[in-house]
């Protein structure tokens, strides 16, 4: 018998699901890699025109793997954290230097690709090849922590609890689980959100230990509480980018113009630092530019992507 959970959110996701491109019958395993990669921490609304404009340029690794990391920031615009941008290209090179150009398609070859994490190989088995897996974002696990422990939210980090808990509740088939994963990232992403949960629309209110117990207040709210964006080094990063980004021909930025969009001397000094050791920017006399990067110099005859899995 299937998790009580489990029956009416695969019901309620027939009849609510958004048709996202990744969940096209012809979209790719690699395809939603790079929707998962973009879509961490970012909402859809943002990443539909980048990932679709990303999929016209670099359909596949090999593709990916051809470009500078200069383009690759370029392209990547304003999602913001640009390091997932390296770090997927870092991960086109190695699956064409490694693989074949094919990606692969378990868990264990996933993670062991750069920047490829728990939860990311989790969802390309799932919802690229529509094999069980365990899928725990942000949106399931707080679904998962409202009806089942009566938590307005789930705990900062996960927990092997957590994981075995979450397990128990995946359906044991491929497709079903496949369904069930993408059905309960559904519900936390439009039903169950974090700050206005619509809970007289939810199919599962009724069995709600979180709405049950009238919606206790989250009791780590102190611990969660978040810088706000206006002046922080995050704001400066991202106007620093901008900068370099937008430059004419992708050329240098003079220190003038970096210092106008950072005038705080000791943020600015901060922020190059940061840029510098994570590869964002690098320098070119008393200016900056996009680093130019690692490229597979022809990567582009390289072997295809498979073909997709099952419909997420």
């Amino acid at each position: 018998m299937p998790h009580p959970l489990v029956p009416p959110i695969l019901h309620w996701f027939d009849a609510h699901r958004r048709d996202l491109p990744w969940r096209a019958a012809d979209r790719t395993p690699w395809s939603v890699l790079v929707s998962e990669v973009m879509l961490q921490q970012t909402p859809v609304v943002r990443v539909l025109p980048v990932w679709r404009a990303w999929q016209e340029r670099w359909p596949g690794p090999a593709e990916l793997a051809g470009a500078g990391h200069d383009e690759v920031l370029r392209a990547w615009g304003r999602l913001g954290y640009p390091r997932r941008a390296l770090r997927l290209h870092d991960c086109a090179l190695t699956v064409v230097e490694r693989h074949g150009g094919v990606l692969p398609a378990d868990e264990a070859g996933l993670r062991s690709l750069p920047g490829i994490g728990e939860y990311t190989a989790a969802a390309v088995v799932a919802f690229a090849h529509g094999r069980r897996s365990v899928v725990l974002d942000t949106n399931v696990r707080r679904v998962l922590a409202r009806a089942l422990d009566g938590a307005a939210l789930p705990t900062a980090h996960l927990t092997a609890g957590e994981r075995t808990r979450a397990a128990a509740v995946v359906p044991p088939d491929d497709a079903s689980a496949a369904r069930w994963n993408a059905a309960v990232m559904e519900l936390g992403a439009l039903v169950c959100t974090a700050r206005a949960p619509a809970c007289t629309s939810c199919p599962v209110a009724d069995r709600c230990a979180w709405l049950a117990e009238g919606r206790p207040p989250d009791a780590l709210a102190q611990r969660r509480r978040r810088q706000g964006w206006h002046g922080t080094d995050r704001q400066a990063r991202g106007a620093v980018m901008a900068l370099l980004r937008e430059a004419v021909g992708g050329g240098t930025v003079e220190a003038a113009a970096v210092e106008a969009a950072c005038p705080d001397a000791d943020q600015r000094e901060r922020v190059l630092a940061g840029l510098l050791a994570d590869h964002l920017v690098e320098r070119n006399g008393d200016g900056l530019q996009l680093p130019r990067g690692p490229h597979l110099q022809g990567a582009r005859t390289a072997a295809p992507t498979p073909p997709a899995g099952a419909p997420r």
